[in-house]
C-alpha cells in the first residue's frame, strides 16, 4: 500500500471513528450536531470539494466529484447530516479499492519495467566504471557480472552462462549463451561473468523498444473505452437537469395544477439521491481497469498488447494465417541424415564443411556445425561459389563438388533421388558420387497442439502461408492439420492473398497473420491483428506487429486469445451490471422509493463490485 493510499484509509479510520462516538453522544441540538458531523465530513471529503471547486473554476462541472459534492452539501442543507457524511466516506472507500485494483494491475507492468538496467560496467583505464546505459556507443565492450542486467544488445565475445529471460518471455528455462552468441537487454545473467561487445545504442535495444511499446499501451483505446468515454461526457450532464427538473417540476405542478402542498422537501431529496445514484464511477473505472488488467496479464505472460483495440478485436478472432519458418517450425537448419555414403560420414561430413567455410548461407553453417570441429582452412586450396546451386572446391588435393541437383545435373555426375522433404546436399569426390546430406527445419514441439487448441477457442480456419516448395509445405501442412497451404510464394503473394482472405470474411471477424516480424512485417502490418513470433532482438516484429510474443511458442496465440475473451467478459459483465443496476434504482429514486443507504450501494457498492471484477482480468496464468 503506498502512502496516498495509507493516507486515505487512516481518513476512512478516523471518520468511523468520529461517527461512532457522535451517536454514542447521541446529541439532541440541531446545531451542535452539525457542527460534529461537518468534522468528519470534511476528514474524508476535503479532497472531493476540492476537486469539485477546480472542476467548476476550470468550466469541466459534470463528473463524479460534482456530483457527491452536490449530493451531500444538499443532505446538509435538508438536515439528513448522518447520511451526507456516510455517502462521502462510502464513496472514499470505494476509490480507495478502486486505487488498490490499479496498483495491482499495475504491478504486473511494474515487473515488466523492472527489466530496465540502471547502469553498463565499461572497462577505463583498466577499472570497471558503472556508466549510463545510454552514453554507451556501438562496438563498446561492456563486462555483465552474475547477477545483473544485460543493459544493451549484443554479442558474446567472451564467457559462457545462462541468462534468465522470464522478463520477457515469461518462461522460467534459462537460456545458454557462449561466445559468439548474440544476447539482448533485459536478461539476467546467473552464472559467470560476460564480455559482450554492443551492437546498438541503449535507446534502440530491445529492452528499450518493449518498455516504450508497455508504456503507450493505453493510448490505444477500445471501441468499449470509447463508447464509455463518450457516456459519461452525456450522461452526467443529463442526469444533474434531469435531478433539477425532478426538484422543481413535481412539486410545481402539484402546487399550480393541483392545488395541493408544496412539497418541495421531499423532491428535492428525491433529487439528491437520484444524483447520487447516477454516479458513473462503476463504469468509468472499471471498463479501462478490465483492460489495463487484461494487458498487464498478458504482460506477465511474455505477451505484448499494443493497446485494449488490439485486445478486443483478438477476441473476435476466427482466421488465423501462419508463416511457415521460424514460426511454426523452428528456422533453424540442421543435419537430420547422411544417406548413401560411399565414405564414413565423418569423411564426407569433412568434405562438405570445408567446401562451406566461407558460405553464409543457413544450409551451409548447418553443415559446419554438425562437423562439430575447427575447420583447417590450410587444407582448402580453391573454393567458387555458383549461386543457386552450390559450390565447387579443392580440398586436400581432391576435386570436390557440393550442391544440388542442378550442380550434378550440369557435371554430369548420377544422384541418388531422395524424396524426403527439405534441402539435399549432394557430394562428388573427383568427379564420383560419394552421397548426399539432407537438411531439414524441425517442426516445433507445441505446434501442433498450438493448432489444436486454435481450433477449440474457435478459430474457423488456419492456413499457412511459405516462400517453401510444394513437398516441403505440403509435409508440414499434413503433420500439423492445417486447413489450407499456399507454397513458394514471395513477400507480396503473401500480402495479396492475406487482403483476399479479409475480403472474402464477414467483417465482424478477425484475421491475425503470425510471422517472424522480421521479413514479414508488410504482410503483418495488412492483417487485421499483426503477431510477431519469436521476436527476442527483432526491431521489425515490435515495431510492425500489433501483438509481440517474446518467445517462439505458438501455443502463446491461443493463450492470447482467451486472455482476450476473458477481458472482454468481464468488460461485458461490468456493462450490464452497472447500466442495470443504475436504471433500476434511478426508476426506484425518482418515485421515492429508493433511500439514500441504496443510493449508496449504487454508486459505491457497485463501484466496488465492478472493479473487484475487473481485478480478475489480472489472472492470467490458468487462462
Amino acid at each position: 500500500m503506498n502512502k496516498k493510499q495509507k493516507k486515505s484509509l487512516y481518513k476512512i479510520i478516523i471518520t468511523i471513528v468520529l461517527l461512532i462516538v457522535i451517536n454514542i453522544l447521541d446529541i439532541q441540538n440541531m446545531y451542535i450536531n452539525l457542527c460534529l458531523y461537518l468534522i468528519p465530513y470534511l476528514i474524508v471529503g476535503y479532497d472531493v470539494l476540492k476537486k469539485a471547486f477546480k472542476g467548476i473554476r476550470h468550466k469541466q462541472v459534470f463528473d463524479e466529484n460534482f456530483l457527491m459534492s452536490f449530493a451531500t452539501i444538499g443532505s446538509f442543507v435538508a438536515k439528513e447530516f448522518e447520511e451526507s457524511v456516510f455517502v462521502m466516506l462510502f464513496y472514499q472507500i470505494g476509490e480507495l479499492f478502486q486505487s488498490y485494483a490499479i496498483g495491482k494491475s499495475r504491478k504486473n507492468i511494474a515487473e515488466l519495467m523492472d527489466i530496465r538496467p540502471d547502469y553498463a560496467n565499461v572497462d577505463v583505464d583498466g577499472q570497471l566504471q558503472k556508466v549510463d546505459p545510454s552514453d554507451v556507443e556501438i562496438g563498446t565492450i561492456i563486462t555483465v557480472k552474475v547477477g545483473e542486467k544485460i543493459p544493451i544488445d549484443g554479442i558474446v565475445v567472451k564467457g559462457n552462462s545462462s541468462l534468465n529471460t522470464s522478463a520477457l518471455t515469461g518462461e522460467s528455462v534459462p537460456r545458454d549463451v557462449k561466445e559468439n552468441d548474440e544476447v539482448i537487454s533485459g536478461c539476467i545473467n546467473m552464472e559467470s561473468p560476460l564480455l559482450i561487445k554492443t551492437t546498438k545504442l541503449f535507446g534502440e535495444s530491445t529492452v528499450s523498444q518493449i518498455l516504450e511499446l508497455v508504456e503507450n499501451a493505453s493510448s490505444n483505446k477500445s471501441n468499449s473505452e470509447q463508447f464509455i468515454t463518450k457516456f459519461a461526457r452525456y450522461y452526467t450532464p443529463i442526469v444533474c437537469y434531469c435531478a433539477l427538473a425532478l426538484a422543481i417540476i413535481p412539486p410545481l405542478f402539484a402546487k399550480l395544477v393541483l392545488n395541493s402542498g408544496w412539497e418541495f422537501g421531499t423532491w428535492a431529496s428525491r433529487a439528491l439521491t437520484f444524483l447520487v445514484i447516477s454516479c458513473p464511477c462503476a463504469l468509468v473505472i472499471s471498463i479501462p481497469l478490465s483492460f489495463f488488467g487484461g494487458i498487464g496479464g498478458a504482460s506477465n505472460v511474455g505477451i505484448l498488447i499494443k493497446g485494449s483495440n488490439y485486445l478486443e478485436a483478438l477476441a473476435k478472432t476466427k482466421y488465423v494465417a501462419f508463416d511457415k519458418t521460424g514460426t511454426m517450425t523452428k528456422g533453424i537448419f540442421e543435419v537430420t541424415t547422411i544417406h548413401n555414403a560411399k565414405m564414413s560420414p565423418e569423411e564426407l561430413l569433412k568434405y562438405a564443411a570445408h567446401a562451406e567455410a566461407f558460405s553464409n548461407h543457413p544450409i551451409g553453417r548447418s553443415i559446419i556445425k554438425e562437423y562439430g570441429k575447427d575447420l583447417n582452412k590450410d587444407i582448402i586450396e580453391s573454393i567458387k561459389e555458383l549461386p543457386g546451386k552450390g559450390i565447387i572446391a579443392k580440398i586436400d588435393g581432391h576435386y570436390c563438388i557440393v550442391g544440388n541437383d542442378k550442380l550434378m545435373e550440369e557435371k554430369q555426375i548420377r544422384i541418388v533421388e531422395c524424396d524426403d522433404p527439405g534441402s539435399i546436399v549432394h557430394i562428388a569426390i573427383d568427379n564420383e558420387y560419394k552421397g548426399h546430406i539432407h537438411i531439414g527445419d524441425q517442426i516445433k514441439p507445441t505446434s501442433k497442439q498450438a493448432i489444436k487448441e486454435l481450433r477449440q477457442i474457435g478459430v474457423k480456419r488456419i492456413v499457412m502461408l511459405t516462400g517453401d516448395e510444394d513437398k516441403i509445405a505440403n509435409d508440414v501442412s499434413n503433420k500439423l492439420n492445417i486447413d489450407k497451404t499456399y507454397s513458394e510464394l514471395l513477400p507480396q503473394d503473401k500480402d495479396r492473398i492475406v487482403t483476399e482472405l479479409i475480403q472474402n470474411k464477414n467483417d465482424k471477424e478477425k484475421l491475425i497473420f503470425v510471422g517472424d516480424g522480421i521479413n514479414d512485417a508488410a504482410v503483418i502490418s495488412r492483417a487485421d491483428i499483426g503477431v510477431a513470433m519469436g521476436a527476442l532482438g527483432s526491431d521489425a516484429a515490435i515495431e510492425a506487429a500489433d501483438i509481440v510474443l517474446m518467445d517462439d511458442d505458438p501455443l502463446k496465440i491461443a493463450k492470447a486469445i482467451r486472455i482476450a475473451k476473458k477481458t472482454m467478459r468481464i468488460v461485458y459483465e461490468n456493462i450490464y451490471f452497472a447500466i442495470g443496476i443504475k436504471i433500476l434504482c434511478l426508476i426506484l429514486g425518482a418515485f421515492g422509493i429508493a433511500s439514500m443507504w441504496l443510493a449508496i450501494f449504487a454508486d459505491v457498492g457497485v463501484m466496488v463490485i465492478a472493479v473487484l471484477n475487473a481485478i480478475r482480468a489480472l489472472n492470467v496464468k490458468k487462462v
